[in-house]
């Protein structure tokens, strides 16, 4: 299994989710935000967290300019798995990949602490590994996490399934708790809490450690 993490200046959570996915058995690869195309035969591209570009102008809307982002969009266009967090949530969805918008945290304030996070589908690569309803703890680091949509997107998104995860005690005023969505084909998840940082007992918690696995589960060539 082959999956790339894309990295751009202020990156800050690349290594953390390329040990995530290295600890579930994927061959990683780190790609620079110049580069202008992907690894060949590549299962899954990981857009991480961080401060892309400093977080100027607004979060995420400069590096989805860059020419790895177009890649991506290729990528995910051809039916490319991808998952975005947090930074990377908020590039996916500057780049029209993911529905919305990230806005600031309604407190106006950053926060970071764990939270709790109710599973909304297991009807996913990415959520498989639990079942609809639980509830488990997995840390956010954000001061732009606030995901609006307008009322018909929240309402395409809950018709067709695609609330990955919901807040159980909304921190950022997020539209409907929402805290991960996915795609229409199911195979790109946006999610502002951060998985890679509940995937190692020695960081507290293993929460997380569920989603790496059942993708690679999925992506494990037959």
């Amino acid at each position: 299994m082959r999956a790339a993490v894309v990295v751009f200046p202020g990156s800050n959570c690349d290594r953390d989710l390329a040990v995530a996915f290295e600890q579930a058995g994927f061959d990683v690869t780190m790609v620079w935000h110049k580069d202008a195309s992907l690894p060949e035969k590549l299962d899954i591209v990981g857009v991480p967290g961080g401060f892309s570009y400093g977080d100027y102008l607004r979060c995420g809307a400069i590096a989805a300019q860059s020419p790895i982002c177009k890649a991506v969009v290729e990528h995910t266009v051809r039916g490319g798995y991808a998952m975005g967090v947090c930074n990377g949530f908020q590039i996916l969805t500057e780049t029209g990949i993911l529905p919305g918008a990230l806005l600031r945290n309604a407190g106006l304030k950053y926060i970071c602490k764990t939270v709790g996070l109710t599973v909304a589908t297991s009807d996913s690569v990415f959520t498989q590994g639990y079942n609809a309803g639980d509830v488990i703890g997995i840390p956010i680091a954000h001061h732009d996490g606030n995901y609006y949509a307008d009322d018909e997107t929240l309402a395409m998104l809950r018709d067709q399934d695609r609330v990955a995860f919901t807040y159980t005690e909304n921190p950022n005023g997020s539209r409907g708790d929402i805290a991960g969505i996915l795609s229409e084909n199911r195979r790109v998840l946006g999610m502002m809490p951060h998985p890679e940082r509940a995937a190692d007992a020695g960081h507290g918690g293993t929460d997380g450690a569920a989603l790496f696995r059942a993708l690679a589960g999925v992506l494990t060539p037959a």
